[in-house]
């Protein structure tokens, strides 16, 4: 269409333009259909037959935080305290 037909159809909304974007996909040179599992843990058997040699080991992440540790609770006397503490505040 010319720009002008166009550009009067676009304004009455009876044209809606729409964009196709295609992508090529290709096998790389590291394309493998087998998935394998990177090993995690350095077990005595392996360093034993000295099979660590030769398979692959996820990397650590040093820079994770971890999960925080679950555990202290409140001394009996200090959660007495603090609420003695907050009903003579609220007493003045």
């Amino acid at each position: 269409l010319p720009e002008r037909e166009r550009a009067e159809l676009k304004r009455r909304k009876l044209l809606l333009e729409v964009t196709l974007k295609s992508f090529w996909i290709r096998k790389g040179s590291a394309f493998s259909t087998a998935v394998a599992r990177p090993e995690t843990e350095l077990t005595p058997d392996m360093i034993a037959t000295g099979s660590w040699r030769r398979l692959p080991f996820k990397p650590y992440n040093f820079s994770s935080l971890g999960l925080p540790p679950a555990c202290g609770h409140l001394h009996p006397l200090l959660k007495v305290r603090s609420e003695l503490r907050q009903i003579f505040l609220e007493m003045g």
